[in-house]
């Protein structure tokens, strides 16, 4: 039969209401070791220096500058392309305006010296006083026109037959008259022969012939005469030309 053992009774303190209190045990302390890689890092014998990590960050700093150098220079380059592209357009388009320019330059030109012919023009008309073709029936036929003063006389003639022409001064028109009046001669002879005429044409078929004398005298007559029929086709025509000194038979 097994043997029941009471349980111990609690100590009583032999002081007045004294409880002892019961002991706690000591914290127990977490040792800590050093991870065993690390360890070995620190134990090896061929651990860096301080030295050889400030060469690697100043590599890195370097390397890290030429990357920054290198983005400079590529948009130095793009910068200069892009200018030299510009420029290239520049001197393309330069080119175009100097050419408009010179061809704006000649069309000037060209319109100055058209203007200039038109204050010439302007300053010194030219009228057609004569192109209706008429017909000398005989020889005692004539045509006579005045020259107007102040004027330059450009007489053309053309004729299907000879025909006579001279410019007469008014005393030269009077002898020739004179001289047919008394029978010397007929009208185609005597205005041709009498006097001293400025000039003649004899049995001609054209005359082209610019007289100036008239620019500054107003003494001149043009007769025209042939020996047998004939058809004058004329084209005169005078230009406003006046000469401030005394021309021809008035100097």
């Amino acid at each position: 039969m097994a043997t029941l053992t009471p349980p111990p009774k609690p100590a009583v303190s032999s002081g007045p209401g004294t409880l002892e209190k019961p002991d706690r045990p000591a914290p127990l302390r977490r040792s800590y070791s050093v991870p065993p890689n690390f360890s070995r890092f620190l134990e090896s014998p061929v651990r860096p220096q301080w030295w050889t990590i400030a060469l690697a960050a100043a590599l890195l700093v370097a390397v890290g500058g030429i990357g920054l150098l290198w983005a400079d220079d590529s948009n130095f380059q793009r910068s200069a392309n892009e200018l030299t592209a510009q420029n290239g357009a520049l001197k393309s388009e330069n080119e175009t305006l100097r050419s408009q320019l010179n061809t704006t330059q000649t069309n000037l030109t060209a319109t100055l010296g058209e203007l200039a012919n038109v204050r010439a023009q302007l300053d010194h008309p030219t009228v057609v006083t004569w192109t209706l073709p008429q017909t000398l029936r005989t020889s005692n036929s004539y045509l006579l026109a005045g020259v107007p003063d102040a004027f330059t006389l450009h007489l053309v003639l053309a004729a299907n037959h000879p025909i006579s022409v001279s410019i007469l001064t008014h005393e030269d028109l009077a002898a020739a008259f004179a001289c047919y009046d008394n029978g010397v001669g007929n009208v185609n002879w005597c205005m041709h022969h009498s006097g001293t005429p400025v000039r003649s044409w004899l049995s001609t078929q054209k005359v082209d012939y610019d007289f100036h004398d008239a620019e500054g005298c107003a003494g001149y007559v043009v007769v025209i005469t042939a020996s047998s029929s004939a058809t004058v086709t004329p084209n005169v025509s005078v230009t406003y030309n006046p000469n401030p000194n005394r021309t021809g038979i008035c100097g």
